[in-house]
């Protein structure tokens, strides 16, 4: 028999309680009817609360879990989390592109996690590179304010979306709380309102949103419709308990 699950890698840290990095995006994968495959980019010591340490993988082990993976495996999707720099990264994703020219790449660009631990301070003319090689960026508003230091929102978005799709959360932005937007790199914009209630924060929800939209793209959703359906998995995931880790249901 053959196997009926789409393969998606995801690149990503390890948290020890499981609500964020690699194993909430494989849970989220299984969940959606996805088989994840995942590359540990950083061993971390956190909890839901608390983040006190990080210990990145080297690039050749990365570059070897990704060499045996794709011997094996077909796939169409990769989700990348954190990762030591942009130069990392951009090494990373080209040999992802040798492996498959035609492959999606989702880049949730986690610059600094909830209790303030930086991830990235590099050069932002690697980061540009990068751009124009994957296919969606989902950044939070605190992302997209530090992106570009000397750019306004405004012009942020605009400069990204000439390169590649966006996907920006609005947990974070200071006015109509949970409203996403997708900015698509032909000019269209689509707004997505939330629909939840009684729902509270969550450690991962990004991650878990993120690898929501991959899975649907991976099922071979259209964009925005992966990006809607992504939203209400998650709004699901936040209303399911009152703790800081959510359920998958």
């Amino acid at each position: 028999m053959p196997f009926k699950r789409p393969f998606i890698l995801t690149i990503a840290g390890l948290d020890p309680s499981n609500g964020a990095g690699l194993t909430a995006d494989v849970k989220t994968f299984e969940k959606l009817k996805c088989y994840g495959l995942s590359v540990c980019t950083a061993i971390t010591v956190q909890n839901d609360v608390d983040f006190k340490e990080c210990h990145w993988t080297s690039l050749e082990m990365m570059k070897a879990q990704i060499e045996i993976l794709f011997e094996r495996f077909e796939i169409k999707f990769v989700k990348i989390g954190i990762v030591e720099n942009w130069s990392i990264l951009n090494r990373i994703i080209d040999l992802i592109l040798i492996k498959n020219s035609e492959i999606k790449i989702i880049l949730d660009p986690i610059l600094k996690s909830s209790s303030n631990f930086e991830f990235h301070t590099d050069n932002v003319n690697e980061f540009d590179e990068i751009l124009s090689k994957i296919y969606l960026l989902t950044p939070n508003y605190i992302e997209i304010e530090n992106l570009y230091a000397d750019k306004s929102i405004e012009a942020t978005i605009a400069h990204i979306q000439s390169k590649t799709n966006i996907f920006l959360k609005g947990g974070h932005r200071s006015d109509k709380v949970g409203t996403d937007v997708l900015y698509l790199r032909n000019g269209k914009q689509f707004t997505f309102n939330s629909k939840a209630k009684n729902i509270s924060e969550k450690h991962g929800s990004g991650c878990v949103l993120s690898s929501a939209i991959t899975s649907y793209l991976s099922l071979e959703f259209p964009i925005t419709k992966a990006c809607f359906k992504g939203k209400r998995y998650t709004e699901r995931f936040l209303r399911s308990n009152k703790s800081l880790l959510g359920y998958h249901v």
